[in-house]
């Protein structure tokens, strides 16, 4: 039976910020995970001129998903048009266009558009694909609003950094001790709980506790997209008070004499809750410390164990 006509639905929003910035920030799918909610990793399988193949891995509905997509960028007039490569069910179909239209020299609107089939035009995938649209459209327009019109100010408050190992084993062990977090509380003291679950191979959700100095435990909730021995990537759902956005990747490499794991952390500060949490006297400086310190000194037990764990098996 033939499929039906695509759905079309279009959603929009106006910005308060020069239509080439807006652009720009759609255009590089590598500020997404930081600007959309809903996007966990996006990884570029393919560049030629202005088109890209692309994989990306986003949450809807509350569900993890992944899909590939074919991206045909015109910067002249400020488009982006996608086409879904490789969808995933309920998704049959999937496209769209992202464009900017100057409307005014600090004002820029936003039109989002979208157009889907769904496999044997089931209704029901079709309620899922329309109520999953609506709410990640809403959604992603929404956080290109506050963050191109709040980007002078998040300079100061979003920050990047890196911790390496050097190993004198394989990267695939170390990337083995990693992708195997089910283990941690077992393998790592400052790990109290873990829940992990892998429906889709390579696409995990991360839940555990952890242990602070101060004997304290707090909970975070992440999606992870592990990526064939050389990158684990993710994202943090649940984050502590003073974090609003928290992603990062570990990344394992041979090198002539071993090997070498890294850990990357971005993170945005959550400034109305730095007074409460570290006392009046604190500020941005203090409050990017003390993350940094605690996300650091997590990240270098968990490189370190997984050395030890890459040389027991040389």
């Amino acid at each position: 039976m033939p499929a039906s006509e695509p759905r079309e639905v279009e959603h929009e929003i106006t910005v308060s910020a020069p239509a080439g910035d807006v652009y720009r920030l759609i255009a590089d799918v590598a500020n997404w995970p930081r600007v959309f909610p809903p996007t966990i990793y996006v990884d570029h399988l393919e560049r030629s001129g202005d088109e890209e193949l692309i994989r990306i891995w986003a949450t809807a509905n509350g569900e993890a998903k992944n899909w590939t997509s074919r991206r045909v960028l015109d910067p002249g007039n400020l488009r982006i048009t996608f086409r879904q490569q490789v969808s995933t069910p309920p998704v049959a179909t999937m496209g769209g266009t992202w464009i900017v239209e100057p409307a005014g020299e600090h004002t820029a609107r936003v039109r989002l558009l979208h157009d889907y089939t769904a496999v044997d035009d089931d209704p029901a995938g079709l309620a899922w694909i329309e109520e999953a649209v609506d709410r990640n459209s809403r959604t992603e327009l929404a956080a290109l609003k506050t963050n191109v019109e709040l980007a002078t100010a998040s300079e100061e408050l979003t920050f990047s950094f890196e911790d390496t190992v050097a190993i004198e084993g394989s990267a695939k062990d170390a990337y083995d001790f990693v992708n195997e977090a089910g283990r941690w509380a077992e393998r790592l003291p400052h790990v109290a709980t873990v829940r992990l679950t892998e429906d889709t191979p390579g696409l995990q959700t991360l839940e555990m506790d952890t242990r602070a100095k101060d004997g304290s435990t707090h909970t975070t909730r992440s999606y992870r997209v592990c990526l064939e021995g050389r990158k684990i990537a993710y994202k943090q759902t649940t984050l502590p008070a003073l974090m609003s956005l928290h992603t990062g990747y570990w990344t394992f490499r041979d090198t002539d004499t071993g090997a070498t794991a890294s850990s990357q952390h971005t993170v945005v500060l959550r400034p109305e809750n730095i007074e409460r949490i570290l006392g009046p006297e604190a500020g941005v400086a203090e409050a990017r410390e003390y993350v940094r310190t605690a996300l650091s000194t997590n990240s270098r037990a968990t490189l370190g164990h997984a050395r030890d764990h890459a040389e027991a098996r040389r």
